[in-house]
C-alpha cells in the first residue's frame, strides 16, 4: 500500500473541486473587493456567496461572519478583543485546561495585562464540570471560551448546556470548533453562542484562511487596524480564493458521510484495544467523541519512534497536537485528564478523513501489532 494519511486532524487534503473552484480567482477574477468597477464587485459577490453559505452552516446571519486568516487568529481576536473592549470593568476569563494552545496562551497573556484567568478542570474523558463552571462565573466574567471539541482526544462537550449556564447568568460564550466545524452540529442559536471560531484547511480546504462569527450586538475590539474591511473589525484585503474555497469547502461537507468514518474509527480504536495488551484510550467512546478521532496509549512503547516507524511503512500519524509537534513539551491535555507522563509519551493519534478506506484500516491493524512487538521487544519489554 502507498500510504495511508491518518493526520487529518493536523490538516486536511484540499479537495480537488475546491481547487478548481478558487482558480479563476487566481487570474480572471482578480479585482479587489473593494473596489467600485466590475472587476471589483465581481471578487466582492463571490465573497458575499462564501460568507452566505458558512453563515448558514451555523444557523447565522451572513453579516456575523467576519473572515480572518485562520482559527488561531480568530481565536485570539475572540479573547483579546474582549478583553480590550471590557477591561478594567470586566477582566475575568474562564476556560478549560484542554483548549488548544492558542486560547491558553491568549489567556497566559491576558493575565500579563491585568487579567484573571479560571482554567477549569476535566475528568477522565476530558468533559469539564458544569457545576464548576457555573460556581466560577463572577459579575467581572467578560468570557466563557470552551472548545466545543479537543483536537487530540476528540471529546466533544455539550454546548447547549454551557450556552444555557452563560445566558442565566449573562456572559458572553465563545467557543473554538476548529475542530468540530461541519462534522458535529452546530447551531448559534440554540447553543446561545455570541462567538464562533472555525477554519478552512481542516475540513478540506486551503490553509491561511478562517472565519470568527460574531453575533449581532455583541462588542469586540479590533485587533488589526487598516482600511475598514470586516465592517471595519478586520482590515487587510481580503484573501478572495481563500474565502472562496473555503465556502466550497462547507457547501462540500454535506456529502461527507460521517456515519461510515465513524465506524471506521470505532474498528480501529477496538481492534487495536482487543488486539494489542497494554493499550488505553484517551477520551469518550461512542457519539460523544468525534467520529474520525482516535487516541490511544502503547505503554512501553515511545510515541514518536512508533510514529517514526510507521511512516517507514507509509502509515502517518501524530502524536498529538501538530502545533505542539516543535516542542518537546508533554501534552497539556493528557496532562489535564490525569495521564502519567511515561504513558503521555506513549500516545498516538489517528484522525480518519473523507477518504479513509476500510482496506486502509485493514492495513494499520496489521502493521502496527508488528511494529509495537518489535519495540517491546527492543525495550526488553516482551
Amino acid at each position: 500500500m502507498k500510504s495511508v494519511y491518518l493526520d487529518n486532524a493536523a490538516t486536511t487534503k484540499l479537495d480537488k473541486k475546491i481547487l478548481k473552484t478558487m482558480q479563476p480567482y487566481f487570474k480572471e477574477f482578480y479585482g479587489n473587493p473593494s473596489s467600485v468597477h466590475i472587476k471589483g464587485q465581481e471578487t466582492k459577490k463571490a465573497i458575499e456567496n462564501a460568507r452566505k453559505i458558512i453563515a448558514d452552516s451555523m444557523n447565522v446571519k451572513p453579516e456575523e461572519i467576519y473572515f480572518t486568516s485562520g482559527g488561531t487568529e480568530s481565536n485570539n481576536w475572540a479573547v483579546k478583543g474582549l478583553f480590550f473592549q471590557n477591561f478594567p470593568k470586566k477582566n475575568h476569563l474562564i476556560i478549560s485546561k484542554i483548549e488548544h494552545d492558542c486560547i491558553l496562551n491568549a489567556a497566559k497573556w491576558i493575565e500579563t495585562k491585568g487579567g484573571k484567568v479560571t482554567y477549569l478542570d476535566v475528568n477522565s474523558e476530558g468533559f469539564i464540570n458544569l457545576d464548576q463552571l457555573k460556581k466560577s462565573i463572577t459579575e467581572k466574567t467578560f468570557l466563557v471560551s470552551i472548545m466545543q471539541a479537543n483536537n487530540e482526544i476528540g471529546t466533544i462537550q455539550n454546548l447547549e448546556e454551557i450556552g444555557k449556564i452563560c445566558k442565566e447568568k449573562n456572559v458572553l460564550f465563545h467557543t473554538d470548533a476548529a475542530q468540530s466545524y461541519t462534522k458535529i452540529p452546530l447551531d448559534a442559536k440554540k447553543m446561545n453562542l455570541n462567538l464562533i471560531t472555525i477554519n478552512s484547511h481542516k475540513i478540506y480546504g486551503p490553509k491561511g484562511v478562517g472565519a470568527l462569527f460574531i453575533k449581532e450586538g455583541t462588542k469586540i475590539e479590533a485587533l488589526i487596524h487598516g482600511g475598514g474591511h470586516e465592517r471595519n473589525l478586520r482590515s487587510g484585503t481580503e484573501n478572495v480564493y481563500g474565502i472562496v474555497g473555503f465556502g466550497k469547502a462547507v457547501e462540500l461537507s454535506k456529502k461527507i458521510d460521517y456515519k461510515k468514518i465513524s465506524k471506521l474509527r470505532d474498528k480501529l480504536l477496538e481492534e487495536i484495544l482487543k488486539n494489542l495488551s497494554e493499550t488505553k484510550l484517551n477520551g469518550p467512546k461512542g457519539e460523544k467523541r468525534l467520529p474520525n478521532n482516535v487516541n490511544i496509549i502503547f505503554k512501553n512503547c515511545e510515541g514518536e519512534a512508533l510514529g517514526a516507524y510507521l511512516e517507514n511503512k507509509g502509515i502517518y500519524v501524530s502524536t498529538g497536537s501538530a502545533c505542539m509537534s516543535n516542542t518537546n513539551a508533554q501534552s497539556h491535555v493528557l496532562k489535564a485528564i490525569k495521564i502519567p507522563g511515561k504513558d503521555q509519551d506513549s500516545s498516538i493519534r489517528f484522525t480518519l478523513g473523507k477518504e479513509t478506506t476500510e482496506k486502509e484500516i485493514q492495513y494499520v491493524l496489521k502493521i502496527l501489532p508488528e511494529i509495537v512487538e518489535k519495540m517491546r521487544r527492543i525495550n526488553g519489554l516482551k
